[in-house]
């Protein structure tokens, strides 16, 4: 995978993911960039187990997040994440939700979260696999 590249998640909003007043809760936009980072690292044959099983795991250790626009109950989005930059032990994600109408995307949400890559059971900063890195490298 190309760093500048692009993943794209879909997903439609539910009841579950709404206030009262059938607007997406503001904490809901984070799951939905969780999913597509777990999705993105899936895709590249990185699956939670996998981290895991090599004593892993990728924390959020900053997040800036901008919400333009509400996202409504059954509206259909788009989630994006796109690794900028990445050092040893840790990745930067630009990540984005999109309400999707037929042909026309409204951004709704942005965000930029800062991952560590830290020991599962110390939880203190480790090397990200080079297997990863090349494939977020390339």
């Amino acid at each position: 995978m190309n760093k500048t590249a692009i993943f794209e998640w879909p997903l439609r909003v539910y009841i579950e993911d709404t206030d009262a007043g059938g607007i997406v809760y503001y904490v809901n936009y984070l799951k939905f960039m969780e999913r597509a980072r777990t999705e993105l690292l899936r895709s590249q044959g990185f699956e939670k187990q996998c981290i895991f099983d090599a004593d892993l795991m990728f924390v959020v250790h900053g997040l800036n997040s901008e919400y333009l626009k509400p996202a409504r109950l059954d509206d259909q989005l788009v989630v994006t994440a796109k690794v900028t930059r990445h050092g040893k032990a840790y990745m930067l994600m630009e990540q984005r939700v999109y309400r999707q109408n037929s042909e026309i995307r409204e951004l709704l949400c942005r965000a930029e979260v800062k991952l560590a890559c830290v020991d599962k059971q110390t939880i203190k900063p480790k090397r990200i696999p080079a297997e990863l890195l090349s494939v977020l490298s390339n």
